[in-house]
This record gives structure tokens, C-alpha cells and sequence, in this order.
């Protein structure tokens, strides 16, 4: 079993190290790393040719999405993700996504958990998780971690590439068009990268866009599906509420009996 590390950069030579260094420090596993950068002017392309080991090109492209795809299309491997250059996998993370997908053959999408870490790699708090549920992705946001998600490599030959309009919530998008399609999603309850959170990450600079782009994937869905009653923003607010309390659930019940099997 093979694994492609997709990682889209621009200008993040503060954290790409980081990045590849957790990448090259998985064992156990037969992996490539392809670094995908939009033309960095910073100290990137320096660092990237440090590592012989890495498929890399520099050149401007249409956003992170346009990005990522072109790391899919050059992608070998039977199970494929991107890494943001400014996050990194916890050690062993392929391991265990290559021993849980053994014993999960039907699974088109494996999702794991992440830790949020600051600028200096201190740890703010671990992210956890639950089992798939479609209607808290819908109503709720994208709540797989796209840090700590395996697609097979047979969904990208398939077509279900990012949507490039989308440039924050790409992976949203995505998720809820693979579910839509019948893609199984599998959850493995571990935590498998760190997402760095700092000024300039996309989470914390395009909230608004986020938000925009959120709604859109929604308002489309349920359009799509003769849904329109309950399309209006203020309607899907009103169930993203609701959708709070379920997740929530999920989420105690989750840890609860992951702490029970300890």
C-alpha cells in the first residue's frame, strides 16, 4: 500500500520543514511526497531542494484547489491526501491509516482526528471526533479534518477533483459531493496530523469567505434535492443550531467509549 502526500505551498518557508520532516519521519509504509508551490519569493524553493526525496514544481496556479489537483493528477499512490505546508503528521499516522484500511475494504474515505497546535508547536487542544454523519457535515460545516483525510486514489480517477471556485471551504465541497455520490466515509478514531493555527493561515484570515462559501455548498445540496423550504440562510442557521447539539452528543458518546476500551 502506497501513500501520496499532496502539499500545496506559497510561501510558507517558516513552516514547510516541519512539514516534510513528519512526512520523511513515517516508517512501516511506502509513501511520496509531491510539494505543489504557486511561485514562493520567500525561502520555500530553498528548503524543498534540500530534500531529493520530494516531487516538487513551482509555478502559478488558480488558488490552493487548482493546486491540490494538480498533485492528484501526479499522484502514484493507492491512497491519497494533502498536508497544508504549515501542518505536519503526528509519527506512525500512516501506519495506522494503512492497518485500518486493510481491515476497512469498503472505504473510499478514512478520516482521523487532529491536534491544534500554535506557531511554535504547542499544543492547544486535541480535536475530537465521531463516526459519519451526513447531516451534521451538511448543517453543520465540514467537520473531517482535510489535515487528517486519506481518499483512495480510484475516487480522484473518477473525476471528483476540488472544485477550483472554491479557495477555503474546498474540502466541504468536496465532502459533501463524494457523499452525495455514495462514497463510504470510515472513521478511525486517532489523532493523525497537527493543524498549526497563526495570523496568516487561511482559517484565520477568510472567515467571511468561509462562511460565503459554506452556504453556497448548502444552499446548492438542498436545491439540488427539491429542498428548497429550507434553504433560506436564516432556515439553515436555525438547523446548523440544532446540528450543534447532535454533534455534541456524538462527540461525548465517542470518547466515552473510546476511554471505556482503554
Amino acid at each position: 500500500m502506497k501513500f501520496s502526500i499532496v502539499t500545496p505551498s506559497l510561501n510558507q518557508g517558516g513552516f514547510i520543514r516541519d512539514c516534510i520532516e513528519s512526512v520523511r519521519a513515517q516508517t512501516g509504509v511506502d509513501w511520496e511526497h509531491i510539494v505543489i508551490d504557486a511561485g514562493s519569493t520567500d525561502e520555500t524553493i530553498s528548503i524543498v531542494k534540500e530534500y531529493p526525496h520530494l516531487k516538487w514544481i513551482s509555478e502559478p496556479d488558480k488558488g490552493m484547489s487548482d493546486g491540490i489537483n494538480k498533485g492528484f493528477l501526479k499522484a502514484q499512490g493507492e491512497w491519497l491526501m494533502w498536508l497544508n505546508a504549515d501542518d505536519y503528521l503526528v509519527p506512525g499516522s500512516l501506519a495506522k491509516v494503512a492497518e485500518f484500511a486493510k481491515k476497512n475494504a469498503d472505504a473510499d474515505v478514512i478520516y482521523g482526528e487532529c491536534i491544534f497546535v500554535d506557531e511554535s508547536k504547542k499544543v492547544i487542544r486535541r480535536r475530537w471526533e465521531h463516526g459519519f454523519d451526513f447531516s451534521i457535515l451538511l448543517f453543520y460545516g465540514c467537520f473531517i479534518p482535510s489535515t487528517s483525510t486519506f481518499i483512495q486514489r480510484k475516487v480522484i480517477a473518477a473525476g471528483e477533483l476540488l472544485n477550483i471556485e472554491y479557495r477555503v471551504c474546498m474540502d466541504f465541497e468536496l465532502y459533501v459531493r463524494l457523499s452525495e455520490h455514495g462514497y463510504k466515509f470510515k472513521f478511525l478514531p486517532d489523532a493523525l496530523a497537527c493543524f498549526r493555527w497563526h495570523p496568516t493561515n487561511t482559517s484565520t484570515t477568510q472567515s467571511k469567505r468561509r462562511y460565503q462559501e459554506r452556504l453556497r455548498v448548502q444552499q446548492e445540496y438542498l436545491r439540488r434535492h427539491g429542498k428548497n423550504w429550507i434553504a433560506g440562510e436564516k432556515t439553515i442557521f436555525a438547523l446548523w443550531r440544532l446540528i450543534t447539539i447532535k454533534r455534541l452528543v456524538l462527540r461525548l458518546v465517542s470518547r466515552y467509549f473510546r476511554r471505556q476500551n482503554v
